[in-house]
């Protein structure tokens, strides 16, 4: 074969022509491949990132309290806790009369609620007496307004006097004794009289 031939240099430019295209063609499919890679790397960091956000929520709940406030709190409750309860209760007399507005169009009635609780020997009476005297101005303004929000067929009958007591226990164990076993066993009602 000739080199200077002319059919020679065509197929010597057709092969430089294929080349050409051919790594034009590898340069799309490499920067594809490069772009690809990034995508997938992104999408492991994004769930390994979601499962340890996940695991930590999980684990938040038996973390260890954060601060020292949270701590002393539990440790006080464990404590009242430790104090078994025989059976036995005692009565506290004392808190004072709440007197409300009924939520009733028209009419100008009001009730008179005066409380009695019976309270767990588990609940020191000493400490508990004070944790009414120092919570008395918080559990009046509850009952009040819990009151002013009854209507007059709300507290007629012996089923909704029940269940008034109950929402009433309910409420006053959330306020005095948060995160313990209830301590108020049943509020009793001295006087409840309705004008």
């Amino acid at each position: 074969m000739n080199p200077y031939h002319p059919n020679n240099k065509g197929e010597k430019m057709a092969d430089e022509e294929k080349k050409q295209q051919q790594e034009k063609q590898k340069e799309p499919a490499e920067s594809k491949k490069g772009f690809l890679q990034w995508v997938i790397l992104g999408v492991v960091v994004l769930v390994f990132a979601g499962a340890g956000f996940f695991i930590g929520q999980m684990l938040k709940g038996a973390s260890v309290p954060a601060t020292a406030g949270a701590a002393q709190e539990n440790a006080k409750a464990q404590t009242d806790d430790a104090v078994p309860d025989d059976g036995k209760t005692w009565f506290y007399k004392d808190f004072e009369s709440v007197v409300a507005n009924l939520n009733d169009p028209g009419a100008m009635r009001y009730v008179r609620a005066t409380l009695t609780f019976e309270i767990s020997s588990a609940a020191p009476q000493g400490k508990t007496i004070k944790l009414f005297e120092e919570k008395t101005p918080i559990l009046t303004n509850w009952l009040t307004i819990y009151l002013a929000s009854l209507g007059l067929e709300d507290i007629r009958g012996d089923r909704n006097l029940k269940r008034i007591q109950v929402q009433i226990l309910d409420a006053f164990n959330e306020q005095l004794f948060p995160n313990q076993k209830p301590r108020i066993k049943h509020i009793l009602f001295k006087e409840f009289a309705i004008q």
